[in-house]
């Protein structure tokens, strides 16, 4: 599975960036469970990475500080029984944690006024509201 990993329509890591450690894992497996490597961890340097442009990298390395030990981004994937399965599930999350750090930020939400017909349908809904627990009110008579 030595292939190059696209994150996205301008970003491809080539396999020989990323590393990859076998383990024993501590899920299902029935008797193999001890015998067999099938947790896999995926391992990316993105602080010296020569693939990362510079303001991909300087992004990735803000939005990811948390996740990452000396620069280095790992991921670790051992919820199937297969070695094949757990490599594409941490391939798959790594593309998908370096996509989301790459990306540009959002565009700042533009504050709004509601409509007029919405403040009066508010209002009007309000009122409804109130007329509907004061009928409810129990009012003792003798």
């Amino acid at each position: 599975m030595a292939e190059d990993l696209r994150v996205n329509n301008w970003l491809v890591i080539p396999a020989s960036e990323l590393h990859e450690r076998f383990s024993r894992s501590s899920g299902p497996g029935g008797q193999s469970v001890n015998t067999t490597d099938s947790r896999v961890e995926l391992s990316f340097d993105v602080q010296r990475s020569p693939s990362l442009p510079e303001h991909a990298r300087e992004r990735a390395l803000q939005r990811l500080s948390g996740r990452l030990a000396d620069g280095v981004l790992t991921v670790a994937a051992s919820q199937e029984r297969s070695q094949l399965m757990n490599r594409m599930a941490a391939r798959e999350r790594l593309a998908s944690l370096l996509r989301e750090a790459v990306a540009p930020p959002r565009r700042p939400r533009v504050a709004t006024k509601p409509s007029r017909g919405a403040r009066e349908r508010r209002l009007q809904d309000k009122r409804r509201r109130a007329e509907t627990k004061r009928n409810r009110r129990y009012e003792g008579r003798d």
